[in-house]
Protein backbone atom coordinates (compact mmCIF):
# COMPACT_ATOMS: atom_id res chain seq x y z
CA UNK A 1 0.00 0.00 0.00
CA UNK A 2 1.18 3.76 -1.27
CA UNK A 3 2.68 5.97 1.60
CA UNK A 4 0.88 8.69 2.99
CA UNK A 5 2.54 11.84 3.40
CA UNK A 6 0.77 15.27 5.32
CA UNK A 7 2.81 18.31 6.04
CA UNK A 8 2.25 21.63 8.03
CA UNK A 9 4.39 25.11 8.57
CA UNK A 10 5.41 26.17 12.12
CA UNK A 11 6.11 29.93 12.90
CA UNK A 12 8.51 28.99 15.56
CA UNK A 13 12.12 28.56 15.59
CA UNK A 14 13.59 24.88 15.20
CA UNK A 15 14.53 24.24 18.59
CA UNK A 16 11.16 25.05 20.03
CA UNK A 17 9.34 23.04 16.94
CA UNK A 18 11.38 20.11 18.23
CA UNK A 19 10.83 20.64 21.66
CA UNK A 20 7.25 20.14 21.47
CA UNK A 21 7.29 17.53 19.15
CA UNK A 22 9.94 15.56 21.26
CA UNK A 23 9.30 16.30 24.84
CA UNK A 24 6.49 14.32 26.78
CA UNK A 25 4.77 17.75 28.92
CA UNK A 26 4.70 18.88 25.38
CA UNK A 27 3.29 15.92 23.45
CA UNK A 28 0.40 15.70 25.96
CA UNK A 29 -0.63 19.28 25.28
CA UNK A 30 -1.13 18.14 20.96
CA UNK A 31 -1.14 14.65 20.51
CA UNK A 32 -4.78 13.80 19.80
CA UNK A 33 -7.45 15.02 16.69
CA UNK A 34 -10.08 16.52 17.97
CA UNK A 35 -11.27 18.31 21.03
CA UNK A 36 -12.91 15.31 22.51
CA UNK A 37 -10.10 13.79 22.88
CA UNK A 38 -6.92 13.75 24.94
CA UNK A 39 -3.48 12.75 25.66
CA UNK A 40 -3.06 12.53 29.46
CA UNK A 41 0.11 10.49 29.37
CA UNK A 42 3.62 10.80 27.24
CA UNK A 43 6.68 8.66 27.07
CA UNK A 44 9.22 9.14 24.94
CA UNK A 45 12.92 7.47 25.22
CA UNK A 46 14.57 9.92 22.12
CA UNK A 47 17.02 7.39 20.59
CA UNK A 48 17.39 4.98 18.22
CA UNK A 49 16.58 1.57 19.58
CA UNK A 50 14.27 4.27 22.29
CA UNK A 51 10.58 3.42 22.60
CA UNK A 52 7.61 5.71 22.87
CA UNK A 53 4.37 5.41 24.24
CA UNK A 54 1.27 8.29 23.68
CA UNK A 55 -2.05 7.40 25.63
CA UNK A 56 -4.67 8.89 23.33
CA UNK A 57 -8.33 8.56 24.66
CA UNK A 58 -11.57 10.34 24.47
CA UNK A 59 -12.17 12.90 27.45
CA UNK A 60 -15.86 11.08 28.21
CA UNK A 61 -13.85 7.45 28.46
CA UNK A 62 -15.59 5.69 26.27
CA UNK A 63 -12.43 4.72 24.05
CA UNK A 64 -8.69 5.04 23.92
CA UNK A 65 -5.45 3.51 23.09
CA UNK A 66 -1.67 3.77 23.18
CA UNK A 67 0.24 4.78 20.41
CA UNK A 68 3.92 3.03 20.57
CA UNK A 69 6.81 2.28 18.37
CA UNK A 70 10.43 2.10 18.56
CA UNK A 71 12.82 4.67 16.87
CA UNK A 72 15.18 3.71 14.30
CA UNK A 73 17.31 6.74 13.64
CA UNK A 74 16.68 10.10 15.05
CA UNK A 75 19.00 13.19 13.63
CA UNK A 76 17.77 15.72 16.22
CA UNK A 77 16.46 18.97 14.61
CA UNK A 78 16.16 16.77 10.95
CA UNK A 79 14.80 13.65 11.41
CA UNK A 80 12.87 10.69 13.29
CA UNK A 81 12.17 7.61 11.99
CA UNK A 82 10.33 4.59 14.00
CA UNK A 83 8.36 1.78 13.60
CA UNK A 84 4.78 1.75 15.41
CA UNK A 85 3.95 -1.75 17.19
CA UNK A 86 1.92 -3.34 14.11
CA UNK A 87 5.01 -2.74 11.98
CA UNK A 88 4.38 0.21 10.05
CA UNK A 89 7.01 2.90 9.15
CA UNK A 90 6.53 6.01 9.87
CA UNK A 91 9.16 9.29 9.00
CA UNK A 92 8.97 12.91 10.30
CA UNK A 93 11.56 15.40 8.49
CA UNK A 94 12.11 18.91 9.94
CA UNK A 95 12.92 21.81 7.67
CA UNK A 96 13.63 25.07 8.05
CA UNK A 97 13.17 28.05 5.65
CA UNK A 98 12.36 31.72 6.23
CA UNK A 99 11.82 31.89 10.23
CA UNK A 100 9.23 28.69 10.00
CA UNK A 101 9.67 25.01 10.18
CA UNK A 102 8.37 22.55 7.21
CA UNK A 103 7.05 19.25 9.25
CA UNK A 104 6.29 16.51 7.01
CA UNK A 105 5.15 13.01 7.80
CA UNK A 106 4.84 10.31 6.08
CA UNK A 107 3.66 7.13 7.27
CA UNK A 108 2.69 3.57 5.84
CA UNK A 109 -1.34 3.01 6.00
CA UNK A 110 -3.47 0.49 8.06
CA UNK A 111 -6.08 -2.07 6.61
CA UNK A 112 -9.02 -0.72 8.68
CA UNK A 113 -9.83 2.70 7.65
CA UNK A 114 -9.86 3.93 4.20
CA UNK A 115 -7.24 6.26 3.22
CA UNK A 116 -8.57 9.59 3.34
CA UNK A 117 -9.77 8.52 6.63
CA UNK A 118 -6.13 7.88 7.97
CA UNK A 119 -4.80 11.19 5.99
CA UNK A 120 -7.43 13.21 7.48
CA UNK A 121 -6.91 11.66 11.29
CA UNK A 122 -2.80 12.15 11.50
CA UNK A 123 -3.40 15.77 9.43
CA UNK A 124 -5.35 16.86 12.51
CA UNK A 125 -3.37 16.03 15.30
CA UNK A 126 -0.39 17.59 12.70
CA UNK A 127 -2.58 20.58 12.71
CA UNK A 128 -2.74 20.30 16.86
CA UNK A 129 0.58 20.31 16.95
CA UNK A 130 1.20 23.32 15.01
CA UNK A 131 -1.64 25.18 16.86
CA UNK A 132 0.22 24.27 19.82
CA UNK A 133 3.49 25.14 19.11
CA UNK A 134 2.82 28.33 17.83
CA UNK A 135 1.14 29.17 21.11
CA UNK A 136 4.04 28.38 23.42
CA UNK A 137 6.82 30.89 24.17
Amino acid sequence: MKAITITTEVKKPMQKVWECFTLPKHITQWNFASPDWACPNATNDLKPGGKFSWRMEAKDGSMGFDFSGTYSEIYPYRLLKYTIEDGREVSVKFEESNGTVIVTETFEPENQNDLERQRQGWQAILDNFKIYAEKVA
